[in-house]
């Protein structure tokens, strides 16, 4: 059975001798991690105690680090203080566009355009 905590229990969390940290409503206890993780103490201690969905998804982890944060999962926070979860586009997605047949023309027809115009103009020209 999932061990369920309050958002006051969490905010109690944040220390570097006990800290937790929530992402989409899961509690994770980062405290054996602090001085492992690759983007220093610092950033996991300022997150403890407090939901850090928005700063775990502005980073952009692997899905390596994704599947990783599991092995801290300790818990949910109450159906009642849950917050809605946000999905933003994953990381493979983002920045896809300019692959599509659309994201090319839009990137390359005006230089093709005026190169085509400045090649006829030469010939025509010279």
């Amino acid at each position: 059975m999932t061990r369920l905590f309050t958002r006051k229990e969490i905010e109690e969390r944040n220390h570097k001798d006990n800290a937790a940290i929530i992402i989409d409503n899961v509690v994770y206890d980062v405290t054996r991690f602090l001085e492992d993780h690759p983007g220093g103490v610092e950033v996991l201690l300022d997150n403890a105690g407090k939901d850090a969905s928005r700063c775990f998804r502005d980073v952009g982890h692997s899905e390596d680090a994704k599947l990783w944060r599991s092995e801290f999962k300790i818990g949910e926070v109450v159906k009642e203080e849950q917050w809605e979860i946000i999905c933003q586009e994953t990381e493979t997605t983002q920045g896809r566009d300019e692959l599509t047949l659309e994201g090319l023309l839009n990137v390359w027809l005006p230089p093709l355009a005026f190169a085509a115009v400045a090649i006829v103009a030469y010939i025509y020209l010279f």
